[in-house]
């Protein structure tokens, strides 16, 4: 994959509500999209720890990148499905998230996301997410 490519998909993912909740990308190859979050107050819940709806929301965002990392700029990724397994609570000031293409077909796309708790310099595994996702023409989404 071109080089300007990746930097796009660097650019693209911090928008919105990923924007907003602070996401970053720290690493991707093809295939591959790693990212963090330094946790604040806001992202947390009424005991302290990660709310399970950020932890979701960085796994699916970075999971769909993993799998845009696999086609061009004329397609964009789409969640048809996901499940998320919750392990431990997240109690460190950051969350890392890696997600994989682990099977790339041409329009349905599954990925997995792993998201861990880190406290210093240790990684503590928090979650597993499945993502399925759709190949889907950027043409089609076009409002008009």
């Amino acid at each position: 994959m071109p080089s300007q490519w990746f930097e796009f998909l660097k650019k693209d993912f911090v928008q919105g509500f990923p924007a907003f909740c602070g996401f970053e990308v720290i690493g991707m190859d093809y295939g591959i999209f790693e990212t963090r979050l330094k946790v604040r107050d806001d992202h947390r819940q009424q005991d302290g720890f990660v709310h399970a709806g950020v932890i979701a929301t960085m796994a699916d965002h970075t999971s769909g990148y993993a799998s845009y990392t696999t086609v061009t700029d004329q397609f964009r990724i789409l969640t048809i499905e996901f499940k998320i397994n919750y392990f431990k609570p997240a109690s460190g000031p950051f969350i890392i998230c890696r997600s994989k293409v682990i099977n790339n077909g041409k329009k349905i796309k599954i990925a997995e996301s792993e998201i861990f708790s880190v406290s210093d310099k240790n990684e503590k595994t928090i979650s597993k997410g499945l993502f399925t996702q759709i190949a889907v023409p950027a043409d089609d989404l076009k409002t008009g």
